[in-house]
């Protein structure tokens, strides 16, 4: 099982994805020929250029004359009709869904009226689910990316001119971590943008990887100074690992004079914005005070709501906040039928190996109290019953 990073220092776009997966190993006879399934109007051209000091392959769809603009149900009708793999079909039509939901917003009208254009509908047909058969092609399970740099300035469009971002990349890339840097012009396209909006698991800085091989995908413009180029570093995801490694922040404050209904009520409120953990431990504070420590454990995206909802409902003046790495297993939850009763089981996984096994507590209460029975006796009845499904 394979993952892929993409390094979008110069953005990215469709034709540069299609560039960096065909050059990690994949023929340029065997894409086309796959591309050929949809039936499109167009040639596709696969050239190794250079951009700046760097080569790279860059893919170039010629549009014949017979296209024609499409709205979403037009692109939805040809995927659908082609024979490429539900995994291809599905991601593509999530893309263009993001696609055109952005495009209907920016520009006011209803999403069963918005449409690409010509040459760009054909264009975006072979770059999206050219990139979906693609990662599929190459076995890749995961994406990652770097923060997206967006460029800057303005550019000319059928709309007319636009700042840069375009109003369509601006919306598709809500919450997603990007900056402009080097360039003036535009360095993402809303058919990139789409792509790595719906298909990426995780932006960061260069994570730590083991990395086989990257490929070098070309953008449009060649820049003088600056290497256009999507890179994209391709590995084996490390089945040997004892757990997926995240970074995420630790919020602390002391508190020594509060009412302790009201901590229990904080404890509520910050699980619901989102908060990992929230916990307390006993501590003794200047002046011989007894007091707690509240610890809130947090991902980055949270920390802002979780800080003002503990200001408004404690009575902390000041908190701690830093980052910390945890590991966490791979978990899951499957169901079993206790007393015809559908109770969760969480799974937790050392590397491939079940070393947890526990019955959600909740879902023992209820069939207890339905049944009479002690909480006890679901429980141990719910694991034997997963262990019996196992075999």
């Amino acid at each position: 099982m394979k993952f892929v990073y993409f390094d979008c220092m110069a953005g990215i776009s469709g034709d540069m994805v299609l560039g960096a997966l065909i050059d990690l190993g994949i023929s340029a006879t065997e894409f086309k020929n796959n591309m050929e399934r949809l039936h499109l109007p167009v040639d596709i051209e696969i050239l190794e250029v250079r951009r700046a000091s760097l080569r790279g392959t860059k893919v170039n769809v010629l549009v014949k004359e017979g296209s024609s603009p499409r709205k979403f149900s037009d692109i939805k009708e040809i995927i659908e009709k082609t024979d490429f793999s539900n995994w291809v079909k599905e991601k593509s039509l999530e893309i263009f869904e993001r696609l055109f939901k952005a495009e209907s917003k920016v520009h006011g009208v209803r999403f069963d009226e918005a449409h690409l254009h010509e040459a760009g509908a054909d264009d975006a047909l072979i770059d999206v689910v050219g990139a979906c058969f693609l990662l599929e092609k190459l076995n890749i399970k995961k994406i990652y990316s770097s923060p997206l740099n967006l460029g800057n300035g303005w550019i000319n469009t059928e709309h007319g001119v636009l700042p840069v971002p375009p109003p369509a990349v601006a919306e598709i890339l809500k919450n997603i971590p990007v900056y402009s840097a080097h360039v003036k012009g535009e360095l993402v396209t809303p058919t990139g943008a789409s792509i790595i909006a719906t298909l990426c698991s995780k932006f960061s800085d260069f994570p730590e990887i083991e990395y086989e091989k990257i490929g070098y995908g070309a953008g449009s413009k060649d820049f003088p100074d600056f290497p256009n180029i999507l890179r994209a570093f391709y590995g084996e995801i490390n089945k040997e690992k004892i757990g997926e490694k995240e970074r995420i922040y630790v919020i602390e404050t002391n508190i020594d004079d509060i009412n302790p209904q009201f901590l229990g009520a904080f404890f509520t409120k910050a699980l619901s914005l989102g908060a990992l953990d929230v916990f307390l431990t006993p501590v003794v504070m200047k002046k011989n005070r007894l007091g707690n420590k509240l610890t809130i454990l947090t991902k980055p995206d949270k920390i802002n709501s979780l800080l003002e909802s503990l200001f408004k409902e404690t009575t902390s003046i000041g908190v701690r906040y830093f980052p910390v790495e945890r590991i966490v297993l791979k978990r899951e939850i499957k169901k079993v039928k206790v007393f015809n009763q559908e109770v969760g089981i969480k799974i937790s996984y050392l590397k491939e190996d079940e070393i947890n096994i526990q019955p959600e507590f909740s879902d023992c209460e209820k069939v207890a109290e339905m049944t009479g029975k002690s909480i006890k006796e679901i429980y141990q009845i719910a694991i034997t019953e997963y262990l019996k499904s196992k075999k």
